[in-house]
């Protein structure tokens, strides 16, 4: 099976985990682009979707889903049902990387409102340690000289992510060459240099479960 089909079938998994009456979070990139043209078959049963990125809002709006600001959506519930999104790598303890398409920052928010964290990947994304595929950081423009320093210092290598500026107006400064061991370790460390906004390490905000589409059918861990 191709990996468009395999984002295809996780993303149909996924609607099992949308209940009707609910506002959910959504993700971004090209499996939650998947997930949100699924969606559209359960549009009337859902109150609305928060997004967590501009490109995922034109997606929802242009598919008829309702979107709602996250601010909003919290004052009509107390918190979002259920988070789904996809990933750039996962590890055995559910931990993951995120933000290769540089909505990290409001993806950590969202999926921080949710009661469920449901992470829909390809096989492709499993990995034994996180780290191979380089690791976004989200920073304020006038740390990008500081903060690549301090990331040297951690064994990385940074490169600043050319031409691209977050939905936040700031820029990304991707990390190369961590071997991520523990994943709630560095993502505190890293967000704790000033002028960091956010790091792509959810280990805090962890999936509850993932579904991993294989060319056998979707795996649920």
């Amino acid at each position: 099976m191709a990996q468009d089909a395999m984002k295809e079938k996780v993303a149909e998994a996924a609607l099992a985990y949308v209940e009707a009456g609910t506002i959910i979070g959504v993700g971004t990139g090209s499996t939650a682009n998947k997930f949100i043209d699924a969606l559209t078959a359960k549009k009337d049963a859902i109150l609305g979707a928060v997004a967590s990125s501009n490109a995922t809002a034109e997606r929802l709006t242009a598919n008829g889903i309702r979107v709602i600001d996250l601010n909003q959506a919290l004052r009509e519930v107390a918190s979002l049902a259920v988070y789904i999104d996809g990933a750039d790598e996962f590890d055995p303890a559910r931990c993951l990387t995120k933000g290769g398409g540089g909505a990290l920052t409001r993806e950590k928010i969202v999926a921080a409102a949710a009661d469920r964290f449901v992470c829909i990947v390809d096989q492709s994304k499993q990995v034994q340690h996180l780290g191979a595929f380089p690791l976004p950081i989200e920073v304020i423009p006038m740390a990008e000289a500081p903060i690549t320093t301090a990331v040297r210092q951690l064994g990385g290598e940074p490169r600043l992510r050319e031409g691209f500026i977050t939905d936040n107006g700031n820029i990304i400064i991707d990390v190369h060459g961590l071997v991520i061991t523990d994943g709630l370790a560095l993502e505190d460390q890293l967000n704790a240099l000033p002028g960091v906004v956010t790091n792509g390490i959810f280990a805090h905000q962890r999936a509850t479960v993932i579904l991993m589409a294989t060319p056998e059918g979707v795996v649920t861990l």
